[in-house]
């Protein structure tokens, strides 16, 4: 049997990171298969001396992540993969332009902050509104 609790001040904030990680996500995903197209992010990844062909499972792993976010369906266990795929941004293209993301080339600020959020997605679970929600005592 299952019990049904009222949401929280805390359920209700981490619905709200949660959607929004996944709509960043999802808008991640779309400029790489929509503005750089699939193809044109597979040739940045080989400038950047990375297998071009893992273009595609990071593709695949921001859309999947950003649907599974803002569904709540598994989200808070695609947040760690997807803060790793941001650690790798920052290594591969914004650490060398410094701190701000204002910076030209973009810095790693923003990346960072994506990064802090992702990890409190996961700390704090789906939250309220989740299709798969557990207890944020796990």
């Amino acid at each position: 049997m299952t019990t049904v609790t009222a949401n929280t001040k805390a359920d209700y904030a981490a619905f709200l990171l949660r959607v929004t990680m996944g709509i960043f996500f999802l808008v991640h995903a779309c400029v790489k298969i929509f503005i750089f197209t699939p193809a044109g992010t597979v040739a940045f990844f080989s400038s950047l001396g990375v297998p071009g062909i893992l273009a595609y499972p990071i593709i695949a792993l921001e859309v999947v992540g950003g649907i599974a976010l803002v569904l709540g369906y598994y989200g808070r266990y695609l947040a760690i993969p997807l803060a790793l795929d941001l650690a790798g941004a920052i290594v591969l293209v914004h650490g060398k332009a410094g701190f701000g993301f204002t910076n030209p080339h973009g810095g790693w600020e923003y990346l960072a902050l994506w990064i802090v959020a992702l990890i409190a997605v996961f700390l704090l679970g789906d939250g309220a509104y989740a299709l798969k929600r557990e207890p944020l005592n796990k």
